[in-house]
Protein backbone atom coordinates (compact mmCIF):
# COMPACT_ATOMS: atom_id res chain seq x y z
CA UNK A 1 0.00 0.00 0.00
CA UNK A 2 1.31 3.61 -1.13
CA UNK A 3 0.08 6.58 0.56
CA UNK A 4 0.47 9.67 -1.77
CA UNK A 5 -0.05 13.22 -1.95
CA UNK A 6 -0.44 14.92 -5.12
CA UNK A 7 -0.57 18.99 -6.34
CA UNK A 8 -2.27 20.14 -9.03
CA UNK A 9 -4.47 17.25 -9.79
CA UNK A 10 -7.40 19.50 -11.05
CA UNK A 11 -6.40 19.14 -14.78
CA UNK A 12 -3.90 18.10 -17.34
CA UNK A 13 -1.28 15.91 -16.31
CA UNK A 14 -2.03 16.23 -12.77
CA UNK A 15 -5.37 14.66 -13.19
CA UNK A 16 -4.48 11.87 -15.43
CA UNK A 17 -1.86 10.93 -12.92
CA UNK A 18 -4.50 10.53 -10.56
CA UNK A 19 -6.59 8.43 -12.24
CA UNK A 20 -3.84 6.00 -12.82
CA UNK A 21 -2.48 6.52 -9.30
CA UNK A 22 -6.15 5.12 -8.06
CA UNK A 23 -6.71 2.45 -10.05
CA UNK A 24 -4.73 0.44 -7.62
CA UNK A 25 -6.77 -0.51 -4.84
CA UNK A 26 -3.95 -0.68 -2.50
CA UNK A 27 -3.40 3.73 -3.18
CA UNK A 28 -4.44 5.87 -0.96
CA UNK A 29 -4.23 9.66 -2.79
CA UNK A 30 -4.28 12.55 -1.71
CA UNK A 31 -5.61 15.40 -4.41
CA UNK A 32 -4.44 18.74 -3.78
CA UNK A 33 -5.44 21.65 -6.45
CA UNK A 34 -7.37 25.07 -5.78
CA UNK A 35 -10.53 24.82 -7.91
CA UNK A 36 -13.01 22.61 -5.97
CA UNK A 37 -15.06 22.18 -9.14
CA UNK A 38 -12.61 20.37 -11.21
CA UNK A 39 -11.64 18.49 -7.94
CA UNK A 40 -15.42 17.31 -7.99
CA UNK A 41 -14.76 16.44 -11.52
CA UNK A 42 -11.91 14.71 -10.88
CA UNK A 43 -13.50 12.64 -7.74
CA UNK A 44 -16.20 11.32 -10.17
CA UNK A 45 -14.43 10.29 -12.96
CA UNK A 46 -12.10 8.28 -11.07
CA UNK A 47 -15.08 6.90 -8.97
CA UNK A 48 -16.95 5.47 -12.05
CA UNK A 49 -13.39 4.33 -13.66
CA UNK A 50 -12.44 2.57 -10.71
CA UNK A 51 -15.29 1.00 -8.93
CA UNK A 52 -12.65 -1.19 -7.06
CA UNK A 53 -9.71 1.37 -7.10
CA UNK A 54 -7.59 2.89 -4.36
CA UNK A 55 -8.97 5.22 -2.09
CA UNK A 56 -9.17 8.54 -3.45
CA UNK A 57 -9.24 11.78 -1.04
CA UNK A 58 -9.43 15.55 -2.58
CA UNK A 59 -8.42 19.21 -0.77
CA UNK A 60 -9.00 22.65 -2.20
CA UNK A 61 -5.61 24.14 -1.26
CA UNK A 62 -3.51 26.67 -2.39
CA UNK A 63 0.04 25.53 -1.89
CA UNK A 64 1.54 29.03 -2.30
CA UNK A 65 -0.93 30.83 0.21
CA UNK A 66 -3.23 28.34 2.38
CA UNK A 67 -1.83 27.28 6.05
CA UNK A 68 -0.36 23.94 6.44
CA UNK A 69 0.39 23.26 9.81
CA UNK A 70 -3.45 23.93 10.82
CA UNK A 71 -5.09 22.22 7.93
CA UNK A 72 -3.12 20.76 5.19
CA UNK A 73 -1.12 18.70 7.58
CA UNK A 74 -3.72 17.52 9.65
CA UNK A 75 -5.74 16.77 6.88
CA UNK A 76 -3.56 14.36 5.58
CA UNK A 77 -3.22 12.79 8.99
CA UNK A 78 -6.59 12.35 9.35
CA UNK A 79 -6.74 9.98 5.91
CA UNK A 80 -3.30 8.25 6.94
CA UNK A 81 -0.47 8.41 9.08
CA UNK A 82 2.25 8.69 6.72
CA UNK A 83 2.77 9.62 3.39
CA UNK A 84 4.97 7.44 0.67
CA UNK A 85 4.94 9.63 -1.97
CA UNK A 86 4.77 13.11 -2.67
CA UNK A 87 4.52 14.38 -6.38
CA UNK A 88 4.94 18.39 -6.59
CA UNK A 89 3.08 19.10 -9.42
CA UNK A 90 1.24 22.33 -9.17
CA UNK A 91 2.85 24.95 -11.21
CA UNK A 92 1.44 28.31 -13.19
CA UNK A 93 3.15 29.78 -16.64
CA UNK A 94 3.32 33.18 -17.92
CA UNK A 95 4.09 33.69 -21.81
CA UNK A 96 5.33 37.24 -22.00
CA UNK A 97 8.75 38.83 -23.84
CA UNK A 98 11.01 39.53 -21.14
CA UNK A 99 11.78 43.46 -21.94
CA UNK A 100 7.78 43.19 -21.13
CA UNK A 101 8.25 41.29 -17.80
CA UNK A 102 7.99 42.62 -14.52
CA UNK A 103 9.49 41.83 -11.49
CA UNK A 104 6.72 40.88 -10.47
CA UNK A 105 5.71 37.88 -12.80
CA UNK A 106 9.30 36.68 -11.85
CA UNK A 107 8.49 36.95 -8.20
CA UNK A 108 4.99 34.89 -9.47
CA UNK A 109 6.58 32.42 -11.29
CA UNK A 110 8.86 31.63 -8.10
CA UNK A 111 5.90 31.12 -6.02
CA UNK A 112 3.81 29.23 -8.01
CA UNK A 113 6.80 26.68 -9.70
CA UNK A 114 9.51 27.24 -6.77
CA UNK A 115 8.37 28.30 -3.63
CA UNK A 116 4.66 26.47 -3.41
CA UNK A 117 6.96 23.04 -3.51
CA UNK A 118 9.71 24.39 -1.07
CA UNK A 119 6.71 24.88 0.94
CA UNK A 120 5.25 21.18 0.20
CA UNK A 121 8.21 19.42 0.79
CA UNK A 122 8.68 21.20 4.34
CA UNK A 123 5.62 20.00 5.67
CA UNK A 124 5.12 16.98 4.12
CA UNK A 125 8.89 15.17 4.56
CA UNK A 126 8.59 15.12 8.78
CA UNK A 127 5.28 12.67 7.18
CA UNK A 128 7.50 10.71 5.68
CA UNK A 129 8.47 8.62 8.72
CA UNK A 130 9.46 5.45 6.38
CA UNK A 131 11.15 7.29 3.59
CA UNK A 132 9.57 7.72 -0.08
CA UNK A 133 10.20 9.20 -3.09
CA UNK A 134 9.38 13.00 -3.66
CA UNK A 135 8.85 13.59 -7.74
CA UNK A 136 9.17 17.32 -8.80
CA UNK A 137 7.64 18.12 -11.81
CA UNK A 138 9.87 20.34 -13.85
CA UNK A 139 9.97 21.22 -17.84
CA UNK A 140 12.05 20.89 -20.54
CA UNK A 141 12.22 24.64 -20.76
CA UNK A 142 14.04 24.06 -16.98
CA UNK A 143 16.57 21.97 -18.67
CA UNK A 144 20.04 22.82 -19.26
CA UNK A 145 21.29 22.29 -22.80
CA UNK A 146 17.45 22.23 -24.05
CA UNK A 147 16.02 24.47 -26.64
CA UNK A 148 14.63 27.39 -24.76
CA UNK A 149 11.27 29.58 -26.38
CA UNK A 150 11.02 33.10 -26.31
CA UNK A 151 8.55 34.41 -23.80
CA UNK A 152 8.87 31.81 -21.32
CA UNK A 153 12.20 33.47 -19.37
CA UNK A 154 10.41 33.87 -16.29
CA UNK A 155 8.57 30.37 -16.50
CA UNK A 156 11.72 28.58 -17.53
CA UNK A 157 14.18 30.03 -14.72
CA UNK A 158 11.59 29.27 -12.15
CA UNK A 159 11.34 25.40 -13.58
CA UNK A 160 15.12 25.34 -13.23
CA UNK A 161 14.97 26.58 -9.75
CA UNK A 162 13.24 23.61 -8.68
CA UNK A 163 15.75 21.48 -10.80
CA UNK A 164 18.11 22.22 -8.29
CA UNK A 165 16.52 22.27 -5.44
CA UNK A 166 15.87 18.12 -6.20
CA UNK A 167 19.29 17.77 -6.06
CA UNK A 168 20.17 19.57 -3.14
CA UNK A 169 17.12 17.76 -1.01
CA UNK A 170 18.50 14.71 -2.66
CA UNK A 171 21.95 14.72 -0.39
CA UNK A 172 20.11 16.26 2.25
CA UNK A 173 17.59 13.80 2.86
CA UNK A 174 19.67 10.90 2.18
CA UNK A 175 19.82 9.56 6.10
CA UNK A 176 15.96 9.62 5.40
CA UNK A 177 15.89 7.22 3.16
CA UNK A 178 13.76 9.80 0.99
CA UNK A 179 14.40 9.72 -3.01
CA UNK A 180 14.29 12.93 -4.63
CA UNK A 181 13.94 13.15 -8.57
CA UNK A 182 12.24 15.81 -11.03
CA UNK A 183 10.96 14.92 -14.39
CA UNK A 184 11.64 17.76 -16.76
CA UNK A 185 8.32 16.96 -18.69
CA UNK A 186 8.10 17.90 -22.38
CA UNK A 187 4.90 18.52 -24.72
CA UNK A 188 1.67 17.30 -24.15
CA UNK A 189 -1.29 18.33 -24.39
CA UNK A 190 -2.42 20.18 -22.12
CA UNK A 191 -3.78 24.14 -21.15
CA UNK A 192 -0.63 24.93 -20.20
CA UNK A 193 1.24 23.69 -23.53
CA UNK A 194 -1.42 25.23 -25.29
CA UNK A 195 -1.10 28.89 -23.66
CA UNK A 196 3.05 28.17 -23.81
CA UNK A 197 2.81 27.45 -27.56
CA UNK A 198 -0.56 28.84 -29.53
CA UNK A 199 -1.55 26.09 -32.53
CA UNK A 200 1.16 24.10 -31.86
CA UNK A 201 0.25 20.52 -31.24
CA UNK A 202 2.15 18.50 -28.64
CA UNK A 203 4.32 15.77 -28.86
CA UNK A 204 2.47 13.45 -26.18
CA UNK A 205 -0.88 13.52 -25.24
CA UNK A 206 -2.01 14.22 -21.34
CA UNK A 207 -2.89 10.92 -20.29
CA UNK A 208 -0.07 9.15 -21.66
CA UNK A 209 2.50 11.79 -19.59
CA UNK A 210 0.34 11.60 -16.88
CA UNK A 211 0.62 7.29 -16.88
CA UNK A 212 4.14 8.09 -17.34
CA UNK A 213 4.66 10.27 -14.06
CA UNK A 214 2.54 7.53 -12.28
CA UNK A 215 4.44 4.83 -12.96
CA UNK A 216 7.72 6.80 -12.19
CA UNK A 217 6.42 7.86 -8.81
CA UNK A 218 5.93 4.07 -7.66
CA UNK A 219 9.32 3.07 -8.84
CA UNK A 220 11.12 5.12 -10.28
CA UNK A 221 13.46 5.77 -6.56
CA UNK A 222 14.63 2.03 -6.89
CA UNK A 223 17.03 3.82 -10.03
CA UNK A 224 17.38 6.96 -9.40
CA UNK A 225 18.24 9.65 -6.73
CA UNK A 226 18.66 13.20 -6.99
CA UNK A 227 18.52 13.08 -10.96
CA UNK A 228 16.40 15.75 -13.48
CA UNK A 229 15.60 13.59 -16.37
CA UNK A 230 14.43 14.52 -19.32
CA UNK A 231 10.87 13.30 -20.49
CA UNK A 232 10.32 14.40 -24.11
CA UNK A 233 9.62 13.14 -27.50
CA UNK A 234 9.55 16.40 -30.06
CA UNK A 235 10.74 19.88 -29.69
CA UNK A 236 8.40 22.04 -28.28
Amino acid sequence: MANIVITGASSGIGFEAVLDLTANKDHQVIALARSADKLRKLHEIASSLNHDGGKLYPAQFDIVYDNYPDSLVPFIQSKFGTVDILINNAGALINKPFLESTAEDFAQMLQSNLIGHVNMIRHIVPLMTNGGHIVNISSMGGFQGSSKFPGLSAYSSSKGALSILTECLAEEFKDRNIQVNCLALGSSQTEMFEAAFPGVEAGTLAFEMGRYVAEFAQNGNKYFNGKVLPVANTTP
